[in-house]
Parts: structure tokens; C-alpha cells; sequence
């Protein structure tokens, strides 16, 4: 979906997995600072929007996703996976129901994929499961924001702000009451700092959620059965992830970040050392400078000064070892 809001002065583009939407407007740290000041709102109407009716609903995904959303109070905003049956995270969706309906919002291109699953899986439930990108946008408000909602649209409420499931048909009218805008990379970037994994950047194709943290948020560890929950119960009642997210401060003096997928080694065995993990985001940050997270062994020590190529980090602890 190619936003109308790319005509905005300064627009420009992003490439890859946002594709549609704009990367910035012209000044990539202000759009930060206003976003961190509760300013502003962010374009994401590339994002999948899916919603779920049927007075099954609830207990139907309850059935399906990591999360507990059996007894979902209305408003309230939660998020889910979906495991493969080895339980690596297939899925990642942002749910909120509004009293007659599931609004969820998933990563640009994976919703097609994602109905075909919910919809193998329906059997003799009351529920119907639609694909509403088409019709429905998704913009971010940071938390702080006092703009307002418009009629006919959805919140979804967070601590780092409120996601609006809008009319895609009002979406270029409410921009023009809501700006300024700010673009993906200024919302990278918070996301970032804030620690929270994304699907397809902090993940690949063996990641469980341990891995990101997303234990916490995500998952719901006294539910009942759900596909690839016994990997889920078995590394946190018996073991520990393989590997774990960290969050990088970068060598400030390096033009050039480092890319996902940068292999990450050891400072102090050189060049030639061992991979201990790669770079699943990198960011130039407002206030922090680059800084990236990544995925690393469980096992490297918590204080070791690392490379990602040839730049050095230094790691903070987001999931313990």
C-alpha cells in the first residue's frame, strides 16, 4: 500500500520491508525529539490490518496465540504470537477488540499468510476472519499525544502511545489536523531504544521468544495449549535460550552503521575471531547516537566489549543470560 502522505513536503521514501510509507520528512532527529515529546503522529498504513468478528472470537484466538485473550476486557490492547510447532515465532499481531470485533495490525506482507493459517483453523467456530488493509490505515500517536480520535476509528492503547485503526479515506484530513509528521526511522528509532523486538528484524527463522524478551508481553506462561507451546514451558521451567537480545552503544566516530545481519565477534579476539551473533537493527538515535540491538549467544559474558565488523560496541542486558 503506497501511503498518499509521501506528497508531503520533505517526504521521502523508505525502502524494504516498509516500502509505502515515508522514511523521513527532512530532518530525521526533530521528527525523534517531537515523538519523544509527545508530538506528532507516524504514518504506518503499509501495516497489515486484519479483524476477527463472530461471537467466538476471543475464545477462538485464545485457542491459537501465545497470549491470554479469552476474557479480553474491550479497549484493552495486548499483543500475541503465533509458533510454528517447534515453537519459533511465525507471527507477531497488536490486538485490541473493540466489543464486536478484533482489530489486529501485523507486519507489511505477512497478512495474507496469516489468514490462510486462521483460516485453516476455524473448523465449526462462530467467526469470520477479514483482511481490512484495504480499507483501514494505521497510525501511531506517542505516548504523551492529546490529539484526537476521529469517529470511526479504533485505539489501541500502549505505554509508548495509541495506535489508531483509521478509514484509510481520512487518513491525508487527519494528518493535516494531527501533524507534523514523523517518519519510520524516527519510530525505529524509539523503538529501539525502547528495547522491543520486531518480526523480521529481531527475528529469523529459529527464534523463539525467550530470545527477545517477548516472554513478558506476549506470552502468557499459565494458559492452556497452543501450537509450540511445549518448547515455550520447556526453556522456561528446564533451560535457557540459546541466544539473547542486547542493545548496542556504537563507535560514534563510524560514518557508516552497521547493517542487519553485521556479524558480531569479540573485540579481543580480532577480526578473525568467532561469530557470537549479528545486528538485527541499527539506528542513529537523537540523543544516544548509533545504537543498534542484536542477537548474541547466550553464553558471552555480559561486560564483553564486542565488534560488529569494524566498529566497536558495548552491550547492555536486555534478556539475561
Amino acid at each position: 500500500m503506497k501511503s498518499p502522505l509521501l506528497t508531503l513536503p520533505g517526504a521521502v521514501p523508505a525502502e524494504g520491508v516498509d516500502e509505502g510509507v515515508a522514511a523521513h520528512y527532512g530532518d530525521l532527529f526533530r521528527e525523534q525529539r517531537a515523538l519523544a515529546d509527545g508530538t506528532g503522529f507516524v504514518d504506518l498504513s503499509h501495516r497489515g490490518v486484519i479483524a476477527v468478528t463472530g461471537q467466538d472470537r476471543l475464545s477462538w484466538l485464545h485457542l491459537l496465540l501465545t497470549q491470554h485473550v479469552s476474557d479480553l476486557p474491550v479497549g484493552e490492547a495486548t499483543e500475541a504470537l503465533i509458533l510454528s510447532a517447534h515453537g519459533h515465532i511465525e507471527h507477531a499481531l497488536y490486538l485490541v477488540d473493540d466489543g464486536t470485533t478484533v482489530w489486529a495490525h501485523v507486519e507489511p506482507g505477512t497478512q495474507d499468510a496469516l489468514i490462510a493459517y486462521l483460516e485453516s483453523m476455524k473448523f465449526f467456530y462462530q467467526v469470520e476472519v477479514a483482511d481490512r488493509t484495504a480499507e483501514f490505515a494505521v497510525v501511531h500517536l506517542p505516548a504523551g499525544s492529546i490529539a484526537e480520535v476521529p469517529e470511526g476509528g479504533v485505539v489501541r492503547e500502549t505505554a509508548h502511545g495509541r495506535d489508531l485503526f483509521l478509514p484509510r479515506a481520512d487518513l491525508e484530513s487527519y494528518a493535516e489536523k494531527t501533524g507534523p509528521p514523523a517518519g519510520i526511522l524516527a519510530y525505529e528509532a524509539l523503538r529501539v531504544e525502547h528495547h522491543r523486538p520486531r518480526l523480521g528484524f529481531e527475528t529469523d527463522h529459529r527464534t523463539i521468544p525467550h530470545e527477545l524478551g517477548w516472554i513478558a508481553g506476549a506470552v502468557h506462561l499459565q494458559k492452556g495449549c497452543y501450537r509450540g507451546q511445549e518448547t515455550v514451558a520447556r526453556v522456561q521451567n528446564l533451560g535457557k535460550p540459546p541466544r539473547r537480545l542486547v542493545f548496542l552503544h556504537l563507535d560514534g566516530s563510524e560514518v557508516h552503521l552497521p547493517a542487519p545481519g553485521t556479524e558480531i565477534r569479540l573485540a579481543d579476539e580480532g577480526p578473525d575471531g568467532r561469530k557470537i551473533g549479528f545486528i538485527t537493527t541499527s539506528v542513529r538515535h537523537h540523543e544516544l547516537g548509533p545504537v543498534a540491538l542484536a542477537l548474541i549467544k547466550r553464553n558471552v559474558p555480559v561486560d564483553a566489549p564486542l565488534m560488529a565488523d569494524t566498529t566497536a560496541a558495548a552491550q547492555e542486558t536486555v534478556v539475561e543470560p
